[in-house]
């Protein structure tokens, strides 16, 4: 079993891996009593790896399994990359497919978000990268303490506008709850006319089924979400992925995965949404009923 609290690095990798060879043998139509048989492997091993469950995965395993299944050149190269980040616990470039320079890390987030069936986000300090627009994600990425070329600023924002896909997919589209920290709303990112752009943004797609946000006023005082911002991610009933919890700061980010933790921080995202204000006090300041209304109030 892997530790409760990890660095969210390998621990990312590890659980995309597990959903890619997952995915891959049942396209293959292979059960896995079937390929433990064939690479002499125990069936406990393999299924440690379809449940991510092995804290380290050799890049050999990774590679074997990817023959058997007859993935292609790119899959491949991608699932080995994360193998290797969970056996060295760094990240690493990689060059494949239309994508020159996208990260393993970031490969295996955008892999899990596209999976899941349910995310439930509070952000202390940015607008969360599913409802960012260009614009907004290309200014933040250009104060970012870590100094990024200006070619990658621009995969950067193209990876995340491309994330946004999830929330408008015509089957099981992506379950959406977020809670902004008032700060969000007023801080400026860029120019007057990109956090205008922006709030609009917001108060659009808020109209969505499928998309909650709410917002915490600083007039409510204390409240939960002040230890700092959290993601929980939950997949679908067919998918042997467990909840997890992801955070992440300038130093490192981190994935819970301890069902415990996990229920504690479901809790805490219950309790904020019942302290904020919700879509019936959201009509009140937009006069055409809209779930954006509060956020109108900020442009």
């Amino acid at each position: 079993m892997t530790q409760d609290i990890e660095l969210g690095t390998p621990a990312l990798c590890r659980l995309q891996l597990g959903v890619e060879l997952r995915r891959l043998r049942c396209d293959a139509g292979l059960k896995s009593g079937q390929v433990a048989k064939r690479l002499r492997w125990s069936p406990s091993k393999l299924t440690r790896l379809e449940y991510g469950d092995n804290a380290i995965v050799e890049p050999e395993d990774a590679a074997m399994l990817c023959g058997l299944y007859k993935a292609d050149t790119e899959t491949r190269s991608l699932l080995v990359d994360y193998a290797w980040v969970t056996k060295t616990k760094q990240d690493r470039w990689t060059s494949t497919g239309e994508h020159p320079a996208v990260r393993p890390t970031i490969a295996a987030f955008v892999g899990l978000e596209a999976s899941a069936a349910a995310r439930r986000e509070y952000e202390a300090d940015y607008v969360p990268g599913l409802l960012q627009t260009e614009a907004y994600a290309r200014a933040i990425h250009q104060t970012a303490s870590k100094p990024y070329s200006p070619e990658e600023i621009e995969l950067r924002v193209a990876t995340r506008m491309s994330r946004q896909a999830v929330l408008y997919r015509a089957e099981a589209p992506l379950e959406l709850f977020v809670i902004l920290n008032e700060s969000v709303l007023r801080r400026r990112a860029g120019d007057s006319a990109v956090t205008r752009e922006q709030l609009e943004h917001i108060a659009e797609v808020s109209t969505l089924r499928n998309v909650l946000v709410q917002v915490m006023p600083f007039g409510l005082g204390v409240h939960l979400g002040m230890t700092g911002s959290f993601t929980i991610m939950r997949f679908g009933r067919s998918s042997v992925t467990r909840p997890i919890v992801y955070m992440e700061n300038m130093a490192a980010n981190w994935v819970v995965a301890q069902e415990s933790i996990v229920d504690s921080y479901e809790h805490a995202f219950s309790e904020l949404q019942v302290r904020a204000p919700g879509p019936q006090e959201a009509k009140k300041d937009d006069p055409r009923g809209n779930r954006g209304g509060l956020i109108r109030g900020y442009q």
